[in-house]
């Protein structure tokens, strides 16, 4: 059977709350690093909450490893003129790549309401961030159909829009069926995308956290996949190794269809996407410890 080449990663990691949380996941970018993925990002809370500390951590990121740091921006409770003076900043600090987002509603709204002098849609904040620098923006993607889409082809022509404006790559939500992907970007390549569609991967580290943020965003859970951890509340062990198994199993899937760059959710934590990686053919680099 041919080898695949490596392929080439990210990881997503949030600004944490506490000391106890902030060493966790220096541990995890430190046991990561090695592997050396194309950039790590930082998300952004809901309602831009977390904008210091996400500034903060790619600042660390980038001053204290060799990682390159991406900070999530997003459209909600700022104008566009404070966007820009963000985006500025980062440039300045030698930040070169952003993940452009819309945003989703503070908690306690149901729906987003822009600013009123601010972006409103995730195209317009790439636009904008294009007239400040010319940042590397990687942006969303929904196999599954963005949840406020009314369809999946005004869902596709969003995602073009967003490329169109200047945006590099899009990185998709969460997903848990192989086919999905594929039929989406299918579709993308049908309507004329050529950007690189890259699969973000959510190892899972516990069933009922990773069944909220499914409901939060529309990704669908299979039948098989709550058969697969049922009973495995409490087994800390076995829920790591199947856990590891189900995600290996779809991103070699992935790999034999031709994808060569994988998005990892990493919530703060190495273990399961450490192995995930490995299975996919990377090596730890010594030059980058």
């Amino acid at each position: 059977m041919a080898e695949h080449p490596a392929p080439r990663v990210s990881f997503e990691f949030f600004p944490p709350k506490t000391p106890a949380m902030e060493e966790k996941l220096w541990q995890a970018v430190k046991r990561l690093e090695p592997l050396a993925p194309s950039f790590v990002s930082v998300t952004y809370g809901a309602d831009g909450s977390t904008r210091d500390r996400t500034h903060s951590l790619v600042s660390r990121i980038n001053q204290e490893t060799h990682l390159v740091g991406a900070p999530h921006l997003t459209c909600v409770g700022a104008s566009k003129e404070e966007v820009q003076a963000i985006a500025r900043q980062y440039w300045e600090e030698g930040i070169r790549q952003i993940v452009a987002l819309r945003g989703d509603p503070p908690q306690g709204a149901d729906h987003f309401e822009p600013h009123p002098g601010g972006y409103h849609y995730a195209a317009d904040l790439v636009e904008g961030l294009r007239e400040v620098a010319d940042f590397e923006i990687s942006v969303a993607a929904y196999p599954e159909t963005h949840p406020e889409a009314p369809d999946p082809d005004f869902d596709i022509d969003n995602l073009k829009r967003k490329l169109d404006a200047g945006a590099t790559r899009a990185i998709s939500q969460f997903f848990f069926d192989p086919d999905c992907f594929l039929r989406f970007r299918d579709r993308c390549a049908a309507a004329g995308i050529t950007a690189p569609i890259v699969p973000g991967v959510l190892p899972i580290n516990k069933f009922s956290q990773m069944l909220r943020f499914a409901g939060m965003c529309g990704a669908s859970v299979p039948a098989w996949l709550h058969e697969r951890f049922a009973g495995l509340d409490e087994d800390d062990e076995t829920r790591r190794l199947i856990a590891a198994n189900t995600a290996i199993e779809m991103v070699t899937t992935l790999q034999r269809e031709g994808v060569d760059d994988f998005h990892f959710y990493t919530l703060n934590r190495a273990e399961l996407t450490y192995a995930i990686c490995f299975a996919l053919g990377l090596r730890p680099r010594a030059s980058a410890t």
